[in-house]
C-alpha cells in the first residue's frame, strides 16, 4: 500500500509540473522599426503573457539569416523554426500560394478583399499540407514598375536591366512574355543591385520601396498596378505540434488577429508611401495604352505557361477566375460597394 501511495504521489507531481517553455526562432527580411516587426512583436508579447511564458518568439530581422531560400533551408535543418516569407519564396513550399501574383489579376483593392476572403483558407490549408503552419497573409500592396528611365512603351524596355525576385517564376514569365530577360536576385540584394547598376528597373510596392531604401535609386514610378504583393509568417508544423493544443489555439488566435491588423496598416502605409515618393521628387507616369494593353494580352499566356510547367495548378487558376467573375457581376460588385461604404 505504501509503495502504491508513493507511486501515486510521484505521478501527481509529474502531472502538475509546469510545461517547459518553447521558443520559436523566426527570421524576416523586414527591418526593426517597421510596422511588420512592431505588430509581430506585439503579438509575440501577448502570446508570452497569455501562455504564462510557455510560448515565446525570438526574431531575427533585417535579413541577418539570409534570403528566403536560406531561411527555408535553415528551417528544414532545425536552425530556425519559421520565417516571414514573401509569396515568391513561399512557392518553394506550396506552388499554388503564388496565385495572387499573376500579372494584372486584380483591378481594385475591393476585388482583392473579396477573393482573399474566399481563397485564403484554401491557401493556408495548402501550406499546412506541406508541413507549415500559417496564420494568414499580410498584404504588401500593388507592385509598380520603378526605374531610372521613363518607361511608357515596350520599346522603352530595351537596354533596361529588370529585376525579378529569386524563385518567382510568375514574374519571370510575365517579363519574358514581352521580350525581357530579367535578372533574378534575392530581395535582400536588390538595393546593392541598384547601387552597382546590376539592375535599374524593379517592381515593388511604394511602402516596400521606402522601407528597403530602393526609392533612393529610382526616378520614375509607372503608375499602373502590375501585380499584388503579399507575405506570410510560416512555422514548421513539426515544431508547432510540440506546443499543447491549448497554446496552439492561443498562438493561432493572436497571430491571426495580428495579420488582420497588418493588412489594414500596410494598406494605409502604402497610400501614404505613394505621397511620400512624390514629395521626394519621384515622377509618377501613366503607362501607354500600348504597354498596358500588352500586359493584359499576355495574362492568359502567362497562366497557360504556369499551369503547363506545374508552377500553378489548373484548379487554383480556375478557382481564382471563378471568384473574380462572380465579383465582377454588376449586382455583386454593387452590393459589395454598398457594404463597404456603410
Amino acid at each position: 500500500m505504501r509503495r502504491l501511495l508513493m507511486i501515486s504521489a510521484l505521478l501527481s507531481a509529474v502531472v502538475t509540473l509546469p510545461a517547459q517553455a518553447l521558443t520559436f526562432k523566426i527570421a524576416t527580411l523586414a527591418p526593426d522599426g517597421t510596422a511588420w516587426m512592431n505588430e509581430i512583436r506585439k503579438g509575440a508579447d501577448e502570446i508570452k503573457e497569455r501562455t504564462s511564458g510557455r510560448v515565446k518568439f525570438r526574431f531575427f530581422p533585417g535579413g541577418i539569416m539570409g534570403n528566403d531560400k536560406s531561411v527555408l533551408r535553415k528551417i528544414r535543418i532545425g536552425q530556425l523554426h519559421g520565417g516571414a516569407i514573401v509569396s515568391g519564396g513561399l512557392t518553394a513550399i506550396y506552388p499554388d500560394i503564388g496565385i495572387y501574383s499573376l500579372p494584372f489579376t486584380f483591378r481594385t483593392e475591393a476585388e482583392v478583399d473579396y477573393v482573399r476572403q474566399k481563397m485564403d483558407p484554401l491557401l493556408m490549408a495548402g501550406l499546412k499540407k506541406n508541413g507549415f503552419v500559417s496564420f494568414g497573409l499580410a498584404e504588401g500592396g500593388f507592385a509598380y514598375l520603378m526605374s531610372n528611365q521613363s518607361i511608357k512603351t515596350t520599346d522603352d524596355f530595351k537596354g533596361q536591366k529588370v529585376w525579378v525576385p529569386q524563385g518567382d517564376e510568375i514574374s519571370r514569365a510575365a517579363f519574358e512574355s514581352i521580350g525581357i530577360s530579367p535578372i533574378s536576385l534575392a530581395l535582400s540584394d536588390v538595393l546593392t543591385g541598384l547601387q552597382t547598376g546590376l539592375v535599374d528597373t524593379i517592381a515593388g510596392s511604394a511602402s516596400g520601396a521606402i522601407a528597403l531604401q530602393w526609392h533612393t535609386r529610382i526616378k520614375y514610378l509607372m503608375d499602373e498596378p502590375l501585380s499584388y504583393l503579399y507575405a506570410s509568417m510560416v512555422i514548421s508544423q513539426k515544431r508547432f505540434k510540440r506546443v499543447s493544443a491549448g497554446d496552439q489555439a492561443i498562438v493561432s488566435e493572436v497571430m491571426g488577429d495580428t495579420f488582420k491588423r497588418l493588412n489594414k496598416i500596410n494598406r494605409a502605409d502604402d497610400i501614404s508611401a505613394r505621397s511620400a515618393l512624390q514629395e521626394q521628387g519621384i515622377t509618377f507616369i501613366k503607362l501607354s495604352p500600348q504597354l498596358t494593353g500588352q500586359w493584359f494580352d499576355i495574362r492568359n499566356k502567362v497562366e497557360q505557361r504556369m499551369t503547363q510547367k506545374g508552377v500553378l495548378s489548373k484548379e487554383i487558376v480556375e478557382t481564382l477566375q471563378k471568384h473574380l467573375d462572380v465579383y465582377r457581376t454588376p449586382s455583386v460588385a454593387s452590393q459589395k460597394t454598398q457594404t463597404s461604404s456603410n
